[in-house]
């Protein structure tokens, strides 16, 4: 008793598509943490913690970006530890900067 074939493309679409959202709620709750930093004018604090919510943005989106194209082939290589490590540590930045936002 075998089940039906394993379709090798599932896993990486999957995995693919869970990149892209994960980008997406990346990228609102960086702009909803910026409009929280902004609101009710400009302070030092508040550019500061949007200037370094966009540099993580972007570390992240690299991170990301290079994981959906390496998706896109046959045997996609595991996701290597330092990437993993940005992936986190520009998720955790982001944490970090909407929490120092919020006082």
């Amino acid at each position: 008793m075998t089940g039906p074939a394993r379709d090798p493309g599932l896993q990486p679409e999957r995995t693919r598509l869970a990149w892209r959202r994960t980008t997406l709620t990346y990228t609102v709750v960086g702009l909803l943490a910026g409009r929280q930093a902004l609101h009710g004018g400009a302070s030092p604090v508040g550019v500061l913690a949007v200037a370094l919510s966009l540099v993580a943005w972007l570390g992240f989106l690299a991170v990301a970006h290079r994981r959906v194209t390496d998706m896109g082939s046959a045997r996609p290589a595991p996701l290597s530890s330092r990437h993993a490590l940005a992936a986190a540590g520009c998720t955790l930045a982001l944490a970090v900067f909407g929490v120092a936002t919020l006082f």
